[in-house]
């Protein structure tokens, strides 16, 4: 069983890589700036997209807003519940603005191993923003936290590259 675990976790992130790389040639092809606004994720669609061919040219940084005064301050979040659509999209419109981007993508929730904020682990908000509008999904993703943080980080980029493919 444990050799089942290591070879998903292991398509995992062939998985994230070969969408980062694609997010990569979209951006560059469209000539767009890519930002990121993570709580639940702490840094790894930033890290996933980092490592991508010619990152240096198209992805233009992120804020890592793992506390709420972090997400207030620097995204201009409102106060209140951070787990929610409400939050996602004030993220992803704020880093836009703080980053000086085209396109962003921005993620909360809850990774476990319990509830916070009313909402149980696993549910999870994903964002994605330009200058025409922003687009969020609810999600409720099982199993325990590396496994929620995972299907996020893969969730993101998916949003994120569909964003592109639409421009």
């Amino acid at each position: 069983m444990k050799g089942r675990t290591v070879l998903f976790a292991d398509d995992r992130e062939i998985q994230i890589a070969q969408l980062a790389g694609r997010i990569g040639q979209l951006a560059l092809a469209n000539r767009v700036r890519v930002a990121v606004a993570e709580s639940l994720t702490a840094g790894r669609i930033a890290q996933a997209l980092g490592a991508a061919q010619e990152s240096a040219t198209w992805f233009a940084g992120g804020v890592v807003a793992y506390q709420r005064e972090t997400q207030y301050r620097l995204l201009g979040v409102s106060r209140g519940p951070v787990i929610s659509a409400e939050c996602s999209e004030q993220m992803a419109r704020g880093v836009l603005d703080t980053v000086g981007a085209d396109v962003s993508v921005s993620v909360t929730g809850v990774g476990g191993p319990g509830p916070e904020e009313g909402e149980r682990s696993g549910t999870v908000f994903i964002s994605v923003s330009s200058h025409c509008g922003v687009r969020t999904v609810r999600n409720q993703f099982p199993g325990s936290q590396s496994e929620v943080l995972g299907l996020t980080t893969v969730h993101a980029l998916r949003h994120l590259k569909n964003l592109l493919l639409e421009s």
